[in-house]
């Protein structure tokens, strides 16, 4: 059998819990370019915020903010916004893209101590501006009790535990040391910010590759970061990547997740999502769209171009999880079922 057939498996044996829809006939990708967005890695705050403000217009087809954003999530929701902050200081989703988001949330009635901005660690937003005074909750995923032991799934494929895992058993103090079996395990947990803290995500990945997935992108950010015995998942085999679908069709995430705005200020094509500045370039460019396949898409495309340009082998295959998002109904990733448009000044 196939990687792609068991990873289908996979996906229909787990029904409860699950999402299973129709992707649109269409999406749309909105994009959004300004060359004074960012210079010599210092970013221009105002002309970012408009970028992003011109992009949840268009994306919701609004004529103000504020209904722009209450159209997406209500005054009673529980908003999250999730970051990466994965790549250091210069590739975290940068502070101004949050704080433009914030403020359009503020003005839609969410208060700012009630949102929660988050990754699984958040060492990648020390110098990247992110401070105690930004008002929003800036939190991290706790090691073991940050994960909800009964928001789990199991998939067929066992992964090595560590500290850190809910299931992880420490041979502390044990006079017979453990077997190589007793920390494996083919469950996974859900953080508890994902499965109670939040009903509502704006999703905010940066413009990157993953070594390992092929595009640190939107369904990645929303799966492998959340998630505990992750690593069974990021080990660049093809399950590994068809899994990412499998994860984000949970409703936890799928049913969650409002809207998506990829940080491609930076574009990063070789060695992410960690910090790999000899293998980005200035890209002063944001994306927007409700259809997180059709956005990994776009963005799979364009840096695909990059490292064709750079002479690096492609990486559609570690990203094969797009094109299976579209076959269980998260979305378009075929590009005559997507419209790309640029939002201008």
């Amino acid at each position: 059998m196939s990687f792609r057939n068991v990873a289908l498996v996979f996906f229909c044996a787990i029904t409860s819990g699950w999402a299973q829809n129709s992707p649109p006939l269409r999406s749309t990708v909105y994009t959004t370019h300004d060359a004074n967005a960012i210079v010599n890695y210092k970013t221009n705050s105002r002309a970012i915020r408009a970028m992003v403000d011109r992009l949840v217009l268009a994306a919701t087809g609004q004529s103000d903010l504020a209904s722009a954003w209450n159209s997406l999530v209500s005054p009673n929701d529980k908003v999250g916004i999730k970051i990466s902050a994965a790549g250091g200081e210069l590739f975290t989703t940068h502070h101004d893209i949050i704080t433009a988001i914030v403020d359009g949330l503020a003005a839609a009635g969410h208060p700012r101590s009630s949102i929660i901005v988050w990754d699984r660690s958040l060492e990648g937003t020390k110098g990247a501006g992110y401070k105690s005074g930004d008002g929003f909750q800036l939190k991290s995923i706790a090691p073991r009790t940050g994960y909800d032991p009964k928001a789990q799934f199991t998939a067929p494929l066992l992964g090595k535990l560590v500290w850190g895992d809910v299931d992880y058993i420490s041979d502390t103090g044990k006079s017979v040391p453990l077997s190589d079996v007793e920390n494996t395990s083919n469950v996974s947990h859900f953080c508890k910010i994902l499965s109670t803290d939040v009903n509502k995500v704006i999703n905010v990945p940066v413009m990157s590759n993953s070594t390992t997935n092929g595009i640190a992108g939107c369904l990645y950010n929303m799966t492998v970061p959340n998630i505990d015995n992750w690593r069974r998942f990021a080990q660049g085999t093809p399950f590994g990547a068809e899994s990412i679908a499998m994860i984000y069709s949970n409703a936890l995430i799928s049913q969650k997740v409002v809207f998506n705005i990829m940080d491609g200020l930076l574009a990063q094509y070789g060695g992410g999502p960690s910090s790999q500045p000899n293998f980005a370039l200035h890209h002063a460019t944001l994306y927007a769209s409700k259809d997180p396949v059709a956005l990994d898409a776009v963005a799979l495309k364009q840096l695909e171009a990059l490292r064709a340009k750079a002479s690096f082998p492609p990486i559609g295959r570690l990203a094969s999880y797009i094109q299976t998002a579209t076959t269980v109904g998260l979305g378009n990733s075929d590009s005559s079922r997507i419209e790309v448009k640029n939002v201008g000044r």
